[in-house]
């Protein structure tokens, strides 16, 4: 497996995206709060010059678009085993909805594993397609997001469901 990226224009900025050469491994907004380590990412290629790059890409367009609610690209993370616990259970948040990092804390087995849910979240390798920006705080406040709560404001607003869009007072 050889590391690539590439970059792609989207509604959110020029995003990056990383493969292994077989699944998708990172996707990375600009000014990324933890991003990857250089030796991590391999060549920069073209977006259409590796499969998994170019449909990782047409697929978050698709999404951005709302023309997506979930994503095909393979996904592959290679993060500690109290991470990975924590991206399972943000992969089971259903579009459209969100949860809180007590909710996923609680789920692992104790409400006092909020804060390490937290650092795991923030640490998604692969933004948008594991879907971090549907995590919010206690009081349903937007709390913390890599690419900067601006993106996560208009990832939340864009999987909002049309009642609730137009309940909304701002």
């Amino acid at each position: 497996m050889t590391a690539r990226h590439a970059y792609a224009m989207t509604s959110l900025g020029e995003l990056m995206f990383v493969t292994d050469g077989e699944a998708l491994t990172g996707v990375y907004f600009p000014a990324h709060r933890y991003p990857p380590a250089p030796s991590a990412i391999g060549e920069r290629v073209a977006e259409g010059e590796h499969p998994v790059l170019a449909q990782a890409a047409r697929e978050v367009r698709e999404y951005l678009a709302d023309e997506r609610a979930a994503f095909d690209v393979p996904v592959r993370t290679a993060g500690d085993e109290f991470s990975e616990r924590v991206w399972a259970l943000l992969r089971e948040i259903p579009h459209g909805e969100t949860t809180t990092y007590g909710t996923l804390a609680e789920r692992l087995g104790a409400r006092g594993l909020a804060q390490r849910v937290g650092q795991a979240v923030g640490h998604n390798p692969v933004s948008i397609v594991i879907p971090c920006h549907r995590v919010v705080g206690a009081d349903g406040s937007l709390t913390g997001f890599a690419g900067g709560l601006d993106r996560k404001r208009a990832l939340l607003e864009l999987e909002e469901p049309a009642e609730v869009a137009a309940a909304r007072l701002f």
